[in-house]
This record gives structure tokens, sequence and C-alpha cells, in this order.
């Protein structure tokens, strides 16, 4: 499966929930990430499941930026469906691997993004050509 991870604002921390089953204890949080998509703010619910991915969510509060790494899950019950976002990394964000320095493009040139060429301009669009087009439309 794709590598799925989505950066936002936590907006809401739901309370930790935890019950027995035959496989043993469990424990899970959900929370609402507030994202851009586009011009408008978008929530979306993920959930922390597992006594150690509680723990990780315990670090942030509500208002911390975070990027979150998740898979989908979906499963049928009643004839209905439902899917289910399941956090398996969270983290502050801006952490993740370190960028490399880009290297200058010749010795002694300033370290730095390099110059960007401005878009071409009318003067720099080539004279009209006489009408003798052999496109058959």
């Amino acid at each position: 499966m794709a590598n799925l991870e989505i950066e936002g604002r936590i907006s809401q921390k739901l309370p930790v929930q935890s019950g027995q089953s035959a496989r043993g204890l469990w424990e899970r949080q959900d929370f609402v990430l507030e994202y851009q998509d586009g011009n408008f703010p978008t929530s979306v619910c993920f959930t922390a499941w597992g006594s150690d991915k509680v723990k990780d969510l315990g670090q942030f509060q509500v208002g911390d930026t975070v990027k979150v790494a998740f898979n989908i899950r979906g499963r049928e019950y009643n004839g209905k469906w439902y899917n289910d976002l399941r956090v398996w990394r969270i983290s502050a964000a801006g952490q993740g691997a370190p960028a490399a320095p880009a290297a200058p493009a010749y010795a002694g040139a300033p370290a730095g993004p390099a110059p960007v060429a401005p878009p071409p301009g009318l003067d720099d669009m080539p004279a009209a050509e006489p009408a003798e087009d052999d496109l058959p439309f």
C-alpha cells in the first residue's frame, strides 16, 4: 500500500477508550486533524490504536501541528461499510529526514537556492511565420 501522510493541526482529542477482547486488553484514542484542502480547511478523524500509539498521541496537545502517517482500513457490519484511518506514526510537523544542502553550481558560488529565470515575455516569442500551414485540419 502507498505511504499515506498528511500534515495538519490537531483540533480535537477524544477520550481514550479501552476494553478487553479475546486477544487481551486494548486501547484506542480518536483525534480530529484539520488541514488545508485548497482554499478551505477540512477535518478528518484518525484513530491511534494500541497503547504505544495512544502514548505517542499524548505528547501532543490541541492546536499542535503534526505530521501523521496512516493506513486506511474498511470493514462491513450489518450491510454497511465503515472506514478507519489508523495512525502508525505521529510526529511534530517539520520533523523528518533533514534536507541535504544544495551543492553550488561552480566553485566559489554562494550556498543557497539556485536563481530562477523569469518567465518569457512577449518580446521573447518567435516572430509570426507566413500562413503556410500544411496541416490537414
